[in-house]
C-alpha cells in the first residue's frame, strides 16, 4: 500500500468518476485505475461498485476511506511540522553543559536563540563531564559543552577554545603582594577546589601535581559560586575559570595569572558520530562560537 494509491482513492470517492478523479490527481486515467485496482487486490475486497457513469463506494470502501482520510491527514500535518522545523518555526533542541561554564557562558547565547527562533524549544541539563556523556550517548541531549580530556571515538569533539584558570586569592592576602605568582607559592597553602566527579577539580589537582605541588586541601564544593564565597571568607585559595571571575560584584577574591606554565582547561563541543546536530541544534552551535568571537573582542 503506497500514499498516492490513498490519494488516488480518496479522489475517487469525491469525484464517483474516474475521469475526473486522473485529472484532480493529475495523473493519466488508465494509471489511477491500474493502482486503485492494485489496492483493491491488496486489501481483498471491492471498495468501489463500478457503474457504467458513477461509481460509488462499497460499505468496506466507506469504512477504509475513513482510515485513509486520517492516514492522509496525519501525513499532512507530518509534512508541515518537518517543514516549520527546517525553517525552526516550531522544534526542540536538547543540550548539556558544565555547571562552571553554564552560568556565564549560557545566558547570552539562549536570549539571542529564543529572540531568533521563539518557537524552538530548548532543554538544558546541567551536570558533569561523564553525566553529559551518558546523556549524549543515549541520545537524550542533541550535544554538550564540556571540557576535555574526553577520549571516546563515538564521539565527535570539537574545541570552542583554551580558558585561563585563575588564581583567586581573599583580599588582603600576602600573594597579592607578590609581583610574579608561581605554581611553588601554592605548596604552603590552603586550596578550595570542587568535590570530586567535576573535571575543574581534577585538572586543577593534575595541574598542582604536574607541578609538583601538594598545597592542602581545605574544603571541596559542588558550586564555583561557593568555592569563590569560601575564598573571600579567607577560608584558602582557588584556581578558577576566567569567565567566572567576578568583575561587577562588591565581594571578589583578588584574581591572578599564574606565571607560565599557566593552568588552562579546554572547552569543547561533544556529539555524538552516529547523530550530528539537526538544524536548531547546529544553529544554537553557531551562537555558542559567535558568542565566544564576541568575548574575545
Amino acid at each position: 500500500m503506497e500514499m498516492h494509491q490513498l490519494r488516488y482513492m480518496v479522489a475517487l470517492a469525491r469525484t464517483g468518476n474516474f475521469s475526473r478523479a486522473a485529472e484532480q490527481c493529475n495523473v493519466a486515467q488508465p494509471s489511477l485505475s491500474q493502482q486503485i485496482q492494485k489496492l483493491e487486490d491488496e486489501l481483498g475486497e471491492r471498495l468501489f461498485d463500478r457503474r457504467k457513469r458513477q461509481v460509488r463506494l462499497t460499505p468496506h470502501g466507506t469504512a477504509f476511506l475513513r482510515r485513509a482520510l486520517r492516514i492522509l491527514e496525519e501525513v499532512e500535518a507530518a509534512r508541515r511540522e518537518a517543514n516549520d522545523a527546517l525553517d525552526l518555526k516550531q522544534g526542540s533542541v536538547a543540550i548539556g553543559v558544565l555547571p562552571t561554564i553554564a552560568p556565564y557562558l549560557l545566558p547570552p547565547v539562549m536570549a539571542k536563540f529564543c529572540a531568533q527562533f521563539a518557537g524552538v524549544d530548548i532543554t538544558v541539563h546541567e551536570d558533569t563531564t561523564a553525566e553529559l556523556l551518558k546523556l549524549l550517548h543515549a541520545y537524550e541531549i542533541d550535544f554538550a559543552v564540556a571540557s576535555e580530556p574526553i577520549i571516546d571515538d563515538r564521539l565527535v569533539v570539537t574545541e570552542l577554545f583554551t580558558e585561563e584558570l585563575l588564581l583567586a586569592l581573599p583580599p588582603g592576602h600576602p600573594l597579592g603582594a607578590k609581583r610574579t605568582l608561581r605554581a611553588a607559592d601554592l605548596r604552603a597553602e590552603k586550596l578550595i577546589v570542587m568535590k570530586a566527579g567535576h573535571c575543574l577539580g581534577d585538572q586543577v589537582l593534575g595541574f598542582c601535581e604536574r607541578q609538583e605541588v601538594k598545597p592542602r586541601l581545605s574544603f571541596r564544593s559542588a558550586q564555583l559560586e561557593t568555592v569563590q564565597e569560601l575564598v573571600c571568607a579567607g577560608l584558602g585559595l582557588a584556581l578558577v575559570p576566567a569567565m567566572a571571575r567576578r568583575t561587577h560584584r562588591r565581594r571578589a577574591p583578588d584574581y591572578r595569572s599564574l606565571a607560565a606554565p599557566r593552568p588552562e582547561r579546554k572547552i569543547v563541543l561533544v556529539w555524538p558520530r552516529q547523530r550530528p546536530p539537526g538544524r536548531a541544534a547546529a544553529e544554537l552551535v553557531k551562537l555558542f562560537t559567535a558568542q565566544l568571537k564576541e568575548r574575545a573582542i
